[in-house]
Protein backbone atom coordinates (compact mmCIF):
# COMPACT_ATOMS: atom_id res chain seq x y z
CA UNK A 1 0.00 0.00 0.00
CA UNK A 2 2.80 2.42 0.81
CA UNK A 3 4.57 1.75 -2.50
CA UNK A 4 1.40 2.37 -4.50
CA UNK A 5 0.73 5.61 -2.52
CA UNK A 6 4.32 6.81 -3.11
CA UNK A 7 4.08 5.94 -6.83
CA UNK A 8 0.78 7.80 -7.26
CA UNK A 9 2.12 10.80 -5.36
CA UNK A 10 5.30 10.86 -7.46
CA UNK A 11 3.39 10.60 -10.77
CA UNK A 12 0.96 13.33 -9.69
CA UNK A 13 3.84 15.59 -8.58
CA UNK A 14 5.66 15.15 -11.88
CA UNK A 15 2.42 15.89 -13.74
CA UNK A 16 1.85 19.10 -11.79
CA UNK A 17 5.49 20.07 -12.23
CA UNK A 18 5.17 19.65 -16.00
CA UNK A 19 1.89 21.54 -16.04
CA UNK A 20 3.04 24.57 -14.05
CA UNK A 21 6.64 24.87 -15.26
CA UNK A 22 6.93 27.95 -17.48
CA UNK A 23 7.88 27.30 -21.08
CA UNK A 24 10.61 29.18 -22.83
CA UNK A 25 9.20 32.17 -24.67
CA UNK A 26 9.46 31.81 -28.42
CA UNK A 27 9.65 35.57 -29.04
CA UNK A 28 11.39 37.63 -26.40
CA UNK A 29 10.75 41.37 -26.40
CA UNK A 30 14.16 42.69 -27.37
CA UNK A 31 14.46 46.38 -28.28
CA UNK A 32 15.96 47.33 -31.62
CA UNK A 33 18.33 50.28 -30.99
CA UNK A 34 19.50 52.78 -33.58
CA UNK A 35 21.58 55.93 -33.92
CA UNK A 36 20.61 58.85 -36.08
CA UNK A 37 22.55 61.74 -37.58
CA UNK A 38 20.99 64.58 -39.53
CA UNK A 39 20.89 68.28 -39.97
CA UNK A 40 18.72 71.36 -39.92
CA UNK A 41 19.62 75.00 -40.62
CA UNK A 42 23.30 74.08 -41.00
CA UNK A 43 23.50 72.41 -37.57
CA UNK A 44 24.25 68.73 -37.11
CA UNK A 45 21.65 66.84 -35.09
CA UNK A 46 22.02 63.54 -33.25
CA UNK A 47 19.60 61.03 -31.77
CA UNK A 48 19.43 57.53 -30.32
CA UNK A 49 16.33 55.42 -30.26
CA UNK A 50 14.88 52.02 -29.53
CA UNK A 51 11.85 50.13 -30.79
CA UNK A 52 9.83 47.34 -29.16
CA UNK A 53 6.28 46.11 -29.76
CA UNK A 54 5.87 48.54 -32.70
CA UNK A 55 6.43 51.56 -30.44
CA UNK A 56 9.63 53.55 -30.21
CA UNK A 57 11.34 56.25 -28.21
CA UNK A 58 13.97 58.57 -29.64
CA UNK A 59 16.06 61.04 -27.64
CA UNK A 60 17.80 63.71 -29.67
CA UNK A 61 19.52 67.07 -29.82
CA UNK A 62 18.63 69.75 -32.32
CA UNK A 63 19.78 73.23 -33.29
CA UNK A 64 20.57 75.75 -30.55
CA UNK A 65 21.13 72.95 -28.01
CA UNK A 66 17.49 71.87 -27.98
CA UNK A 67 17.03 68.39 -26.53
CA UNK A 68 13.90 66.33 -26.55
CA UNK A 69 12.11 63.02 -26.62
CA UNK A 70 9.91 61.64 -29.39
CA UNK A 71 7.40 58.81 -29.03
CA UNK A 72 7.02 56.83 -32.26
CA UNK A 73 4.40 54.42 -33.60
CA UNK A 74 5.60 51.91 -36.23
CA UNK A 75 3.54 50.09 -38.83
CA UNK A 76 5.21 46.72 -39.21
CA UNK A 77 5.28 45.53 -42.83
CA UNK A 78 7.38 42.66 -44.25
CA UNK A 79 10.42 44.70 -45.37
CA UNK A 80 9.75 48.34 -44.52
CA UNK A 81 8.42 49.89 -41.32
CA UNK A 82 7.04 53.41 -41.68
CA UNK A 83 6.54 55.44 -38.51
CA UNK A 84 5.02 58.65 -37.22
CA UNK A 85 5.73 60.37 -33.95
CA UNK A 86 5.33 63.34 -31.69
CA UNK A 87 7.85 64.82 -29.28
CA UNK A 88 8.61 67.62 -26.88
CA UNK A 89 11.79 69.72 -27.08
CA UNK A 90 13.49 72.31 -24.88
CA UNK A 91 14.82 75.75 -25.77
CA UNK A 92 11.35 76.99 -26.74
CA UNK A 93 11.18 74.56 -29.66
CA UNK A 94 7.98 73.06 -28.27
CA UNK A 95 6.16 70.15 -29.85
CA UNK A 96 7.78 68.30 -32.74
CA UNK A 97 6.26 65.93 -35.26
CA UNK A 98 8.24 63.28 -37.05
CA UNK A 99 7.92 60.57 -39.65
CA UNK A 100 10.06 58.22 -41.62
CA UNK A 101 10.76 54.68 -42.65
CA UNK A 102 13.12 51.91 -41.54
CA UNK A 103 14.15 49.18 -43.97
CA UNK A 104 15.74 45.84 -43.12
CA UNK A 105 19.15 45.71 -44.83
CA UNK A 106 19.91 42.22 -43.50
CA UNK A 107 18.71 39.91 -40.74
CA UNK A 108 20.51 41.95 -38.06
CA UNK A 109 20.92 45.44 -39.55
CA UNK A 110 18.41 48.05 -40.64
CA UNK A 111 18.73 51.52 -42.13
CA UNK A 112 16.26 54.35 -42.15
CA UNK A 113 15.51 57.90 -43.11
CA UNK A 114 13.24 60.35 -41.39
CA UNK A 115 12.21 63.90 -40.77
CA UNK A 116 11.69 65.68 -37.47
CA UNK A 117 10.33 69.22 -37.40
CA UNK A 118 12.98 70.27 -34.83
CA UNK A 119 15.95 68.11 -35.87
CA UNK A 120 15.40 68.10 -39.65
CA UNK A 121 16.17 65.25 -42.03
CA UNK A 122 18.17 62.35 -40.64
CA UNK A 123 19.62 58.97 -41.52
CA UNK A 124 19.43 55.99 -39.18
CA UNK A 125 21.49 52.85 -38.64
CA UNK A 126 20.34 50.16 -36.24
CA UNK A 127 20.73 46.55 -35.18
CA UNK A 128 18.36 43.70 -34.39
CA UNK A 129 19.33 41.07 -31.88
Amino acid sequence: MKISFITKTLITSIGFLGLFTPNQASAQVIPQPWVSVGGKDGDITYAVGARALNFGVEVGTGPDGATGVDVLKFISLPVVSPYVGVGLYSEDKGVAVSGGVQVGASDNVFVGAGYNSVRGFNGQLGIRF
